[in-house]
């Protein structure tokens, strides 16, 4: 037994399949060779024949041309994939009426199929019966663009959790393109292929998080195919997410007195858009004279019996809201001018005013203007105060002028009596007198 190294074993290989190759080759080309010199040799009498390769849309016309040189009159056939001739000598062979011979002449043969399907996809080829028999193969190529892909909604968009949608190409030759896209910009997805012989189906699917906000977003799925010359076909997709319903009443503005009317309508959103809305009133049922239309309360002829809190509530299948509207109604009540008493001077005119008071809206309080009084009760006691002071200075002048006063001879005379007294009494006249004052 002798052993080779693994390098001179694929040595020897090598070698050997050079040695093939080159048999090959010289079977090959000897025969071509000699076919080739003896055209050359008797040009007259060497026919041969030239198919051209047809790649052509599903469904329009592909024309199948052979070209013949030197031909002589020999015996032409055409046949399709399975070997089936479909025409001998320009004569139908095979009953299909989408062939059809257009132009049989000395230098070309050519033949139309219409509405192609790729079925009809392959070889055909096209025979020139001589000394020796040559044929040539025309391959025919059907390109199957896709249609307008289709979106598939493998998990409902809830808020707060992920959409999951599948864009899909039922069929399409060669394999298309799918791509997911948002605003312009891409969405990666997961893509998968499958054969369907000499079709393919392709799909693209994404999962993407979703929010409230995103109900209503534009998605787009493009189908990009070399058939389709540049050109997209685009499948538009709204995203649709569920989410429990939110309720906001809207209610009116000021204040309501008895007789008045009240609307309260309740807005709502949601999706889905809840269809049941419900009005209550807490611990009470609605008054009589409320009246439901669709979203909206109305109540007429208000009056403090229908005082109390009002609730709208609104439910679907993703969650349930409620909003509530306390109503408070107030008395009328009439507004009076009050008279001023009675005063010494009376004015012209007193300004009235009435305001609401902040603390309670229904509450009116009249108020009459304070300066023109302010005025009166000033000269008022400003005379007060100055018939008293007349009155004091009358009176204390009055006090100082009572008593007797006496001229100056009466005086004398006083003087001499009382002189006179005191000598006769014994009394002695040093003793003086007295003066009294009043």
């Amino acid at each position: 037994m002798t052993l080779i190294s693994p390098g001179k074993r694929n040595t020897q290989e090598d070698q050997r399949g050079i040695s093939t190759m080159a048999l090959s080759v010289w079977n090959y080309c000897v025969p071509l060779a000699i076919i080739i010199a003896a055209c050359l040799v008797n040009t007259a009498r060497c026919q041969a024949v030239q198919a051209e390769n047809v790649t052509v849309l599903e469904g329009g016309t592909a024309q199948i041309s052979c070209r013949l040189q030197n031909y002589d009159g020999s015996i032409v056939v055409i046949q399709n994939p399975r070997r089936q001739t479909l025409f001998f000598n320009g004569t139908r062979a095979l009953k299909d009426d989408r062939f059809q011979m257009v132009l049989f002449t000395q230098r070309l043969v050519r033949i139309t199929l219409t509405n192609v399907s790729v079925s009809d996809e392959g070889g055909y080829f096209c025979q020139l019966y001589t000394d020796a028999t040559h044929h040539q193969v025309a391959t025919l190529s059907v390109s199957v663009p896709p249609e307008t892909p289709t979106v598939e909604v493998k998990q409902e968009a809830v808020e707060g959790g992920e959409a999951e949608l599948t864009c899909v190409s039922p069929r399409s030759k060669p394999a298309t393109t799918l791509r997911w896209m948002h605003n312009g910009r891409e969405i990666p997805g997961v893509v998968s292929q499958q054969d369907n012989g000499k079709t393919f189906s392709v799909s693209s699917t994404i999962r993407i998080p979703v929010e409230r906000k995103d109900n209503g977003a534009a998605l787009n799925c493009e189908a990009i195919h070399p058939a389709l010359s540049g050109q997209k076909r685009v499948r538009h997709y709204r995203l649709d997410v569920y989410f429990a319903p939110t309720v906001r009443i809207v209610s009116p503005t000021g204040i309501l007195r008895e007789g008045d009317s009240l609307s309260l309508t309740c807005s709502i959103t949601g999706n889905p858009l809840p269809r049941d809305i419900l009005w209550s009133k807490i611990n009470d049922t609605l008054p009589e004279r409320a009246e439901i239309s669709g979203p909206t309360l109305q109540i007429s002829r208000l009056s403090q019996s229908h005082n109390g809190t009002y609730l709208c509530q609104a439910q679907n299948n993703f969650g349930r809201a409620a909003d509530h509207y306390t109503l408070l109604v107030y008395e009328n009540v009439s507004v009076t001018t009050m008279a001023p008493t009675t005063s010494p001077i009376q004015p012209t005119s007193t300004p009235t005013s009435h305001f609401l008071d902040p603390k309670d809206p229904g509450a009116v309080v009249e108020t009459h203007s304070a300066v023109p009084y302010a005025v009166i009760g000033g000269v008022l006691a400003l005379l007060v105060f100055t018939v008293i002071c007349v009155l004091i200075v009358t009176i204390w002048c009055s006090v100082r002028q009572k008593g007797s006063y006496l001229t100056h001879e009466a005086s004398g005379l006083d003087e001499h009596g009382e002189v006179q007294e005191a000598f006769l009494n014994g009394n002695d006249a040093s003793q003086g007198k007295k003066e009294y004052l009043l």
